[in-house]
């Protein structure tokens, strides 16, 4: 599949997730609050800040950046219109007028030379098809001693949150592996991936670090309602299975969720990557 295909599916597939995205906006939100906070913290946001916010979906962290940065300006990109309807109208409903939106690719981004002083790409690598080209992108257009920060899921058998409803899954469907060189949720997994990247496209003094949170819903039954449409993998595979199968999907990731309760909710871990670096 060609980059442009690749981009025209994704672009599809997020704009069918986009409402679902905004009905479990709260509960996303929480449980990727210590991200987006470790992102602001690699950033170091001034109050006249010029952000850009890669793969920015809904928004965050891009408008937690618009609030320190009041003096300053957040561009959210995303492939879909769809998400960036949802991200504009949080930000006008927050009153914050210092952000804008655009729809493009991260490996072709509409913005001159130097013109940002900070880059953030929460979840987005790993979908992109050309990795180091969108990493040459990002260090382009951030200026001189600007910081490009970034997260990613580490290993599957430390983001129990996702792998509960895809092995149930894979008991009824069979699930093709995922291309190790094409987008996929775990595709940046390993340590050092978007170092490299990082380093190749310039950037200097480059760190990561895990950063660890948990999914929180009221009940396993609810863990399952979120899932079953949130995640864009299991929305998916879902639609591949007639009912009675889709019953003891849900029937077992009910069971595998209750294991996780605690303290009257389900609570089940993950474990994610950020990774800062410096244009030279």
């Amino acid at each position: 599949m060609s980059a442009g295909e690749i981009l025209q599916a994704q672009r599809a597939r997020w704009a069918g997730l986009s409402a679902r995205w905004d009905t479990w906006g709260p509960t996303i939100l929480d449980q990727l609050r210590p991200v987006g906070a470790a992102i602001i913290e690699g950033l170091d946001i001034a109050d006249d800040q010029r952000h850009l916010e890669v793969a920015a979906g809904t928004g965050e962290p891009g408008l937690s950046v618009a609030k320190l940065a009041p003096r300053g300006s957040v561009m959210l990109t995303d492939l879909a219109p769809e998400m960036l309807e949802v991200a504009t109208r949080r930000a006008r409903e927050q009153g914050l007028g210092n952000v804008e939106a655009r729809v493009c690719s991260a490996d072709d981004l509409p913005f001159d030379d130097a013109t940002f002083d900070s880059v953030s790409v929460r979840f987005g690598y790993m979908f992109f098809p050309d990795p180091a080209r969108a990493t040459a992108e990002f260090a382009r257009v951030l200026r001189p001693g600007g910081r490009l920060c970034s997260a990613v899921w580490v290993e599957p058998e430390n983001n129990p949150w996702t792998t509960i409803l895809t092995r149930a899954i894979a008991t009824e469907v069979a699930l093709a592996p995922p291309d190790p060189d094409g987008p996929n949720m775990f595709r940046c997994a390993a340590a050092g991936y978007v170092s490299a990247l990082y380093r190749d496209a310039g950037l200097r003094d480059v760190a990561e670090w895990d950063v660890g949170l948990e999914l929180v819903t009221r009940s396993p039954e609810q863990y399952w309602e979120m899932m079953s449409g949130h995640l864009s993998l299991a929305a998916d595979a879902l639609q591949q299975v007639d009912e009675p199968a889709r019953e003891r999907i849900r029937t077992r990731v009910i069971a595998t969720a209750s294991t996780f309760e605690k303290d009257g909710r389900v609570r089940v871990p993950g474990v994610a990557r950020c990774i800062v670096g410096t244009r030279a």
